[in-house]
């Protein structure tokens, strides 16, 4: 099992930076793909961004594209998601999700992951 907390979220304007962290327990997290997915009220959770656990590779959302950026501290079990240029429509609940050990597949599913923090709200003020 592995248990994801998020931290790092809260009120910010438009144009602000916000910076989203998740820890997660256990040994094995150098050896997860790690994702961000966000949801927003009467809306689907959407993917947001991935990182993956062999190489380093990040995919993004078209929406955030340039604008977030997700890293990775497998010495402190942390994966990090860095939101400049933030705008209202990025208003939502942010979690954090770990993929199966050595998954390499696609990372823009919900169904690519198999553990899910309890999430984070983002709030942008316009």
């Amino acid at each position: 099992q592995v248990q994801l907390v998020e931290s790092g979220g809260g009120l910010v304007q438009a144009g602000g930076s916000l910076r989203l962290s998740c820890a997660a327990s256990g040994r094995t997290f150098s050896s997860r793909a790690m994702g961000w997915f966000r949801q927003a009220p009467g809306k689907e959770r959407e993917f947001v961004a991935a990182i993956s656990w062999s190489d380093g590779n990040t995919h993004y959302a078209d929406s955030v594209k340039g604008r977030f950026t997700i890293s990775r501290e497998n010495a402190k079990n942390t994966v990090h998601l860095q939101m400049n240029s933030l705008k209202p429509e990025d208003t939502a609940v942010y979690y954090c999700a770990a993929a199966n050990l050595a998954y390499s597949g696609s990372y823009y599913n919900t169904y690519d992951y198999n553990y899910w923090g309890q999430g984070t709200q983002v709030t942008v003020s316009s």
